[in-house]
């Protein structure tokens, strides 16, 4: 029903219903296939040990016959695995250390992008994304993550700002949202989505300190757009904007991209490849760019404004243009 759901209908899929590591190994003598898909690795056995299929002795014996299986025939062999709470690869260790790449399959499951995650890779680069979306005829690529990752997004509106992040090897724009309201509790919230909620707390408080933002008495939230997960350090600076542009009730600036690792005196410290993060969000439309002061460029670029700031009130001076004081001496 799945396969007629997806459209499946060529001869060269064959799928075999048995866990028992013999039987999967004579199968694929007896096949040859050119690729062979284990969904999942924790439910294989070897009948030859006596513990439980999904037992870390199990697992690591499983995986390593199978390897040898590959090397031996020249096939190659992908291991689906479940995941444990803690969001890593259930069973021993050793499962991604004898492997050669490890992908990651990330995304809410409300949302319709799902994300392909490399995290371990022996012949190229780490920390690649590959962006789905999610159809009623599987996945389907999407070739240009950053305008689909845009879709929808609201005008005019204070709390929220861009951001061209990367992944990997190439430009990603991505919208950060923040939210920060008067708390009714006697502890403020911290809610992060998409970010990292110690770096989430960390900014608010440099916030709080270099700019003078009473941000212990109110709640805040900070969320990613689309389920990704920013991890890159240049994310800081529009989580800081986002979050300043709730706390005053303005909104950011059309057409501006801003990015930058903010430190704990509110200092903006550089980020790499920033000529390819202007030209990516330039493809699609924004013109005014708040860098790192060390980032300044050495010549004009065509069409685009950039701003060179020091730390996050010149920012945010320049960004919601907030006519209070918004950096201490």
């Amino acid at each position: 029903m799945r396969a007629v759901r997806l459209g499946v209908t060529t001869e060269n899929l064959l799928l075999l219903t048995d866990t028992e590591l013999q039987a999967v190994d004579l199968a694929i003598d007896s096949v040859k296939p050119d690729i062979v898909f284990i969904d999942s690795i924790q439910t294989m056995y070897n009948s030859e040990l006596t513990s439980l299929p999904g037992n870390p002795s199990q697992i690591r014996d499983c995986a390593a016959a199978l390897i040898a299986t590959a090397k031996a025939r020249e096939i190659s062999i992908v291991f689906i695995g479940h995941m444990n709470k803690e969001g890593t690869i259930a069973g021993p260790k050793m499962l991604e250390h004898i492997v050669d790449t490890v992908l990651y399959f990330e995304g809410d499951k409300n949302l319709t992008y799902r994300i392909i995650r490399a995290v371990k890779n022996r012949f190229g680069s780490t920390n690649e994304i590959g962006i789905f979306e999610m159809g009623e005829e599987g996945l389907n690529e999407v070739p240009n993550p950053s305008a689909a990752l845009l879709a929808g997004r609201p005008e005019n509106v204070a709390g929220t700002c861009m951001v061209c992040v990367y992944e990997g090897t190439r430009p990603i724009l991505a919208e950060v949202q923040g939210l920060i309201n008067q708390t009714y509790l006697g502890t403020a919230r911290r809610m992060a989505n998409g970010i990292d909620y110690n770096r989430l707390t960390m900014l608010l408080a440099v916030l709080e300190k270099r700019t003078g933002l009473k941000l212990s008495t109110c709640d805040a939230y900070c969320n990613v757009i689309g389920g990704l997960k920013l991890t890159e350090p240049s994310s800081d600076l529009a989580a800081v904007l986002a979050c300043a542009s709730s706390y005053y009730d303005k909104p950011v600036a059309e057409n501006l991209i801003a990015f930058g690792e903010v430190g704990l005196v509110g200092e903006l410290r550089s980020v790499r490849n920033v000529a390819a993060r202007v030209n990516e969000a330039m493809r699609l439309g924004y013109s005014k760019f708040i860098i790192p002061y060390s980032n300044r460029p050495k010549r004009e670029i065509e069409g685009a404004t950039i701003y060179a700031v020091k730390n996050i009130g010149e920012a945010i001076e320049i960004a919601i243009g907030s006519s209070e004081k918004t950096q201490k001496e």
